[in-house]
């Protein structure tokens, strides 16, 4: 463990000796994200699915739709939740068992984004008032892990969403019944993208790779909806940002979420023109 300790503080030390002269470990620019691959349709019996590359951090999401019972006191609408799961073969610290707490926190990071951008439409997933609604379920597993999990998971379950399909259920007999021909679109009415960014010393980047991600002092992920607005916001680790930094990452997540979100269009075009 002695090793590995002064092994990370000296690649720290290389990272932070480079961003000192504007500079990143792995020759991008302080604002600029990885090269991100977006795989529509990638588990096909699913009801969505994606599988997105932001460098070699490497995540799949599918879609479950079905019929589910409303939450007491909220009858008129249906249900959205998001999970997600580390494999052991992602990266060697992973360990199977209960989830731990930053897997917690990965999927409500990501659920939140989703939810309080409001892109999926629950009051249409409505059979019957007060006692049938469908449930839309996210699933992200992380198969390959090399930093910024926030990001990649988001845009796999943004992506996952946007080309979902739902059957139409019809209450028979008191219970849901699908509706023959009734397949649609899930009902969606904006694109999340978060933008995660790390702090290093005094310097903040976007999209930290696994290195810089273990170098950080802190971070802050920053969701936007299609009109930039913010919606989202999740701060980690021991230290803080300035007053000026916060504003600074407000809009470096609008600027280049706005770039990401139409990487995800396109995708859902491509896909669309050619499924």
């Amino acid at each position: 463990m002695a090793t590995v300790s002064v092994i990370d503080q000296l690649k720290k030390t290389q990272i932070l000796e480079l961003l000192e002269q504007g500079k990143r470990i792995d020759g991008r620019a302080l604002d600029e994200p990885r090269e991100i691959s977006i795989e529509i349709n990638a588990i096909p019996k699913a009801n969505g699915s994606a599988r997105v590359y932001l460098g070699d951090t490497d995540v799949l999401c599918g879609v479950k739709i079905q019929p589910d019972r409303p939450f007491p006191d909220t009858g008129d609408k249906g249900l959205f939740m998001c999970t997600a799961e580390l494999l052991p073969l992602s990266h060697p610290t992973v360990e199977t068992g209960p989830p731990q707490p930053h897997v917690i926190e990965l999927a409500r990071v990501v659920d939140r984004g989703i939810r309080e951008s409001h892109m999926v439409d629950v009051t249409q997933l409505v059979i019957e008032k007060d006692k049938s609604v469908v449930g839309v379920f996210a699933d992200i597993v992380v198969i390959d892990y090399d930093g910024n999990l926030f990001d990649a998971c988001s845009y796999a379950a943004t992506a996952a969403l946007l080309t979902s399909k739902t059957p139409t259920w019809e209450m028979v007999d008191d219970q849901p019944s699908v509706v023959e021909g009734g397949e649609k679109q899930l009902p969606v009415s904006t694109i999340p993208v978060s933008v995660t960014m790390g702090k290093i010393g005094n310097n903040i980047v976007v999209d930290p790779n696994g290195d810089e991600w273990a170098s950080m002092d802190c971070r802050v992920t920053i969701t936007t909806d299609s009109d930039g607005n913010i919606c989202a916001l999740q701060k980690g680790g021991s230290d803080g940002f300035t007053q000026e930094e916060i504003n600074e990452c407000g809009d470096m997540s609008v600027k280049v979420g706005a770039k990401i979100r139409e990487q995800i269009k396109s995708a859902q075009q491509e896909y669309q023109q050619n499924g």
